[in-house]
């Protein structure tokens, strides 16, 4: 029986049996952490052949010493690679060091100090800075708009992607608003994919500002949880077909391929973006680290090769997952109080909870030892106007921490709930 239709005896009692339950958890000492979407040991325990790569005496790539200065664009062998999963040519892509938030950060902050190749002036010397937010969506990205003093504009985030109309009708009319962030295959938390219709309308749609900008964060584009992998549309053609070669930065890394600490990270977009971008990255740095992008290349071989090592990632995180969603179903599927994603690729759970109830669960949780990322956090400014919605993150924890943890986050969403019902 739903919760809302249960008499008001059987709700208390309900409660008081859920109060109890929870009341000896405290005697446990549990200490699980579901808060950020980190790769497990036995995830990172599949890269470990990198660490003998390149090896002793392996530092050619072509003619290229990678042991030396130079290469801003990254090694070509690593980059066809990465092309390959992308649909896209080599010379769309290059390779950088770590971390593809590094260069999401470089595009904005490059932009604001001396515009695009599109921009008319300095985006830091327009009246006002706009950006597109999809919630809920991935706190990083939100970071660094804030970060930068631009102002986020939350849009919904559906099963296929933002509300198009809604999107639609702010960018036409208002030149201040320069981009929107996108994670298009198994979007962070949801695990939504952008299906053809959305992707082209975003390529095609006007936009008031010239130098719009999509910032396509590919992150997930071959962390599949089936035997499947998702098809990558070429964005930067569908754009160029309408007239805005330029708009889209796509970016992806192998972070949670190989090492998290130790990836290499990926810029393809059109070439007057890419010429753009290295002649700004050449001031900063005389070229990343190709050492390690040849160990990559090495390790992978060809894209089958990293094909091959997402499906083992696979059979260590999809039993997760499931487990996640059994222990959610055992514990509110009869009282329909939330609802969660079910999502076929990368790292996140979305759990939708009862309205103002999101922060109360997240605090029940970490008071007995189940630390979860704090509610809101997938909006902009931390600020979930529903308090509604929690990011769940199953594949850091051993397979039985994470049934534990989640039936522990199910029992304190079912105990808010029923606390929110009898305050209400």
């Amino acid at each position: 029986m739903a919760l809302s239709d249960l008499p008001a005896d059987d709700l208390a009692r309900l409660e008081s049996r859920l109060a109890a339950e929870y009341d000896t958890l405290a005697d446990k000492g549990l200490a699980l952490d579901l808060t950020r979407g980190k790769p497990s040991p036995e995830q990172l325990d599949l890269s470990e052949g990198l660490l003998s790569l390149p090896g002793e005496g392996d530092h050619l790539a072509g003619k290229t010493d990678v042991r030396n200065y130079g290469g801003g664009a990254g090694l070509p062998e690593l980059r066809s690679i990465i092309a390959e999963l992308l649909g896209v040519e080599t010379g769309r892509v290059i390779a950088q060091d770590n971390a593809s938030l590094s260069i999401m950060y470089d595009l904005l902050v490059f932009s604001v100090l001396f515009g695009t190749p599109d921009s008319q002036r300095p985006w830091k010397d327009e009246p006002a800075l706009r950006w597109l937010c999809p919630v809920p969506g991935y706190d990083r990205h939100f970071s660094i708009t804030q970060a930068l003093g631009i102002e986020m504009i939350p849009v919904p985030l559906g099963p296929t992607g933002p509300d198009m109309d809604e999107v639609e009708r702010l960018v036409a009319a208002d030149p201040s608003i320069k981009g929107i962030w996108c994670v298009p295959i198994f979007a962070n938390p949801t695990g939504a994919v952008y299906d053809d219709h959305t992707v082209s309308r975003l390529a095609r749609m006007a936009t008031a500002a010239p130098d719009f900008r999509v910032v396509w964060d590919n992150a997930y584009v071959v962390h599949t949880l089936t035997e499947d992998f998702p098809k990558v549309p070429d964005v930067d053609a569908l754009a160029a077909e309408a007239g805005h070669p330029n708009r889209f930065w796509q970016v992806c890394s192998t972070s949670k391929i190989t090492f998290a600490g130790a990836g290499v990270s990926f810029l393809s977009s059109s070439s007057a973006n890419l010429d753009w971008y290295l002649g700004h990255t050449s001031v900063r740095t005389i070229g990343p680290n190709k050492v390690n992008q040849l160990a990559h290349a090495r390790f992978f071989g060809d894209a089958e090769g990293v094909r091959a090592h997402m499906l083992r990632h696979r059979e260590v995180i999809a039993p997760k997952f499931e487990a996640a969603t059994a222990a959610l179903t055992r514990r509110l599927g009869e009282y329909d109080v939330a609802r969660w994603t079910r999502p076929e690729g990368g790292y996140f759970i979305d759990l939708e909870v009862v309205d103002g109830t999101a922060t109360e669960t997240v605090r029940l949780a970490k008071e007995v030892g189940v630390a979860l990322t704090p509610a809101g956090s997938a909006y902009p400014y931390g600020q979930d106007p529903d308090d509604r919605h929690i990011r769940l993150a199953p594949t850091l924890p051993p397979l039985a921490e994470v049934e534990t943890a989640m039936d522990v986050v199910g029992l304190c969403a079912l105990l808010a709930a029923c606390r929110a019902a009898l305050a209400g």
